[in-house]
């Protein structure tokens, strides 16, 4: 695979493409949490799954949302403000991709170990 068919490959999140965005631990634990089926997570509850600071899981949700990988929802609750996340298609696209690469790598270190 050429270098610009690699970029589109990981812009578009096609599977078995490793996602240098996603990679990070904080972004994976929020990606992971976010693909499950459900409403989408608020702010306090996707920091005390992370263990991130308001500041970084700002900064972490703001990238992942400038890469169209979540849908950031912010609306009131009672006269509060309430902050939702929601991952998009090519979120969860970009995820399994991720993962399927991240699988494929186990699995050579697993053939490897073998031998």
């Amino acid at each position: 695979m050429t270098a610009p068919q690699r970029w589109r490959a990981i812009q578009t999140g096609t599977p078995g493409v490793f996602d240098d965005l996603i990679h990070q631990p904080v972004r994976l634990r929020l990606m992971i949490v976010l693909d499950r089926d459900g409403p989408p997570a608020d702010f306090v509850t996707l920091r005390a799954q992370t263990q991130a600071t308001d500041g970084n899981l700002g900064s972490h949700l703001t990238a992942l949302e400038k890469a169209g990988y979540v849908e950031i929802i912010k609306d009131f609750l009672h006269r509060r403000p309430r902050t939702r996340v929601a991952i998009t298609a090519k979120g969860r696209a970009a995820l399994r991709g991720h993962l399927a690469e991240l699988r494929a790598l186990i699995d050579q270190v697993d053939a490897i170990e073998k031998t």
